[in-house]
């Protein structure tokens, strides 16, 4: 191989090297960016946070104020009467969720984004679900967590101390079950 042929070689892995490098960082940059936009999820607050404050009416009449329930592990579920993911998720929480602590140190509010209590109510009727649920009118609470329009079908889980512990968007089977291992390992420690 004479010096002519090695020079083009090398220039040519060189041209070769630049041009995969580049095509890596494009890669890199657009996977950095699809696991931005999947940790987002269109909520506006982080796990660490302290949850925003805020009080509601529920659909019986009573008044819940998120800060009046520190020292319990919260669940706050938003949700709404049109939303097909937030119905094939509500009898889960009720049965796995509900049912199994609502006489712990635990509290579930379920919040259903704009709209009128008579929708709400109904909506809670139709779902058999017997903890709280409250109309959240113009989505006021929920644009305290989330950007406004951002979906619901999903809980933010809260404890004693009024941190947020973690965060769902939709409904999956493992999101939701590891969500429910937290919520029993909190209660169980809060217990202590």
């Amino acid at each position: 191989m004479n010096v002519k042929t090695s020079f083009r070689y090398l220039k040519t892995m060189k041209t070769f090297i630049s041009i995969l490098s580049m095509i890596l960082l494009s890669i890199l940059c657009i996977s950095a960016k699809i696991t931005a936009q999947e940790e987002d999820r269109g909520y506006i607050v982080t796990i660490g946070q302290v949850a925003p404050d805020f009080t509601l009416t529920t659909t019986e009449g009573k008044t819940f104020t998120l800060s009046e329930n520190r020292g319990k592990i919260v669940m706050i579920q938003f949700t709404a009467s049109w939303c097909g993911v937030c119905r094939k998720e509500m009898p889960h929480i009720e049965k796995e969720i509900w049912q199994p602590h609502k006489e712990e140190s635990f509290v579930l509010i379920g919040i259903d984004r704009d709209e009128p209590l008579e929708t709400v109510t109904a909506f809670a009727k139709k779902m058999k679900i017997t903890y709280p649920l409250a109309p959240d009118p113009n989505a006021e609470v929920f644009a305290l967590y989330a950007k406004k329009e951002a979906g619901v079908t999903r809980n933010v889980i809260i404890d004693q101390h009024g941190k947020i512990v973690f965060l769902t968007r939709l409904y999956e089977e493992k999101e939701f079950n590891a969500m429910k291992d937290l919520i029993n390992k909190l209660i169980e420690q809060n217990q202590k």
